[in-house]
């Protein structure tokens, strides 16, 4: 048995259409509509790489700011735009623009619709089940593996509590 998708449980093609809008928001600041696709294609088995069609409404920001450590994402704007926030430059995003997100690149981003119609984009991404997230806006580090988050104030020396 191994945690990816085996060769046999191949899934047929699915119309990206036919797939349900989910949303989600987080007070005034997030919000988006998806479909994901990868969830629709295989269920609820275990997959590497993930793809979703997403929807940035004006005034929306995708994600709080971050980088990954272990995975890689991918991002190509289908139509609209918005401003990628890289590091600390923003950058104007715009249909048939890509960009990729190197695992371990310590380089933040997010995307904001500061414009008055819809980004709609395809996120590639990678399920990794031991991955950390660092989150410079907010100075917190996550762990997918313990399903903790930290506070990166709170750093420790490597023989703290040891004697």
């Amino acid at each position: 048995m191994t945690d990816k998708i085996e060769q046999d449980a191949a899934a047929p093609p699915v119309a990206s259409e036919a797939i349900a809008w989910e949303t989600w928001s987080q007070g005034e600041k997030y919000g988006s509509r998806f479909r994901h696709l990868t969830r629709a294609a295989v269920g609820d088995k275990p997959y590497h790489v993930g793809v979703a069609i997403e929807e940035l409404p004006p005034g929306k920001q995708s994600c709080p700011f971050h980088f990954h450590m272990l995975e890689e994402e991918h991002i190509l704007v289908l139509e609209g735009e918005c401003t990628l926030r890289l590091g600390e430059e923003r950058l104007r995003f715009k249909a048939g623009d890509y960009a990729v997100f190197p695992a371990g690149a310590k380089v933040g981003h997010c995307l904001v619709n500061e414009g008055d119609k819809t980004c709609r984009y395809v996120v590639i991404g990678e399920d990794n089940p031991n991955e950390s997230c660092v989150y410079p806006d907010s100075n917190k580090v996550s762990n997918r593996w313990l399903g903790e988050r930290y506070d990166r104030a709170a750093q420790k020396d490597y023989w703290d509590g040891e004697e």
